[in-house]
């Protein structure tokens, strides 16, 4: 995928993920660098800022995951969710992206990460036929919670990295699991997968 393959590297290592991690998630940026010429997939352009801008803010999330379905809406370039399917190999994995191109490198990312069993839907949040998810995460999308709210299982939460959501109703705010994240729990008996 080019001359610089293992130029992730170090950068992920500085983060202090296993070395596993650090393979799994250097392949998935060297196909983001392949690809992005051709589908627009971020505007880092180098291994440092493709690790600052899609990695290093999603790293503190995935030890606060809990078990049960991660979905991931508007998953794009693959982070947050497939970043966190990388770092969670334990969670099952669905990433939601309408646009053909991003799906497919989707499905070629969750390959070379490692995670082939990762469910990338070619679907909009308002047509996923479900199931609702212990996790939703999204990224820079402005969805209005009532959106959102079906996709969540009763005690499951969303994670959202951007703009915060006004308070609404059936939603209570939590700590944050790492800056610049909002977490918000949906009301009702926390469902855990038996």
């Amino acid at each position: 995928m080019g001359g610089d393959s293992d130029a992730h590297d170090p950068y992920l290592a500085a983060l202090g993920l296993p070395p596993a991690a650090v393979a799994a998630l250097s392949r998935y940026l060297d196909l983001v660098a392949a690809w992005n010429p051709r589908v627009n997939l971020t505007g880092a352009r180098t291994a440092a800022a493709r690790v600052a801008i899609l990695v290093a803010p999603i790293v503190p999330v995935a030890p606060a995951l809990e078990p049960g379905l991660l979905l991931d809406i508007g998953s794009g370039n693959g982070s947050p969710g497939l970043v966190l399917a990388a770092l969670r190999p334990d969670l099952p994995v669905t990433l939601l992206e309408p646009r053909q191109r991003r799906w497919a490198f989707l499905r070629e990312a969750a390959r070379v990460v490692g995670r082939a069993d990762v469910d990338v839907r070619r679907v909009r949040h308002d047509g996923y036929a479900g199931p609702p998810a212990q996790t939703v995460s999204l990224r820079a999308l402005a969805l209005p919670l009532r959106e959102i709210a079906p996709l969540v299982v009763p005690g499951g939460r969303i994670l959202g990295w951007g703009p915060p959501w006004p308070a609404s109703a059936g939603f209570t705010a939590e700590p944050s699991p790492a800056g610049g994240v909002q977490s918000l729990r949906r009301a009702g008996e926390v469902s855990r997968p038996t």
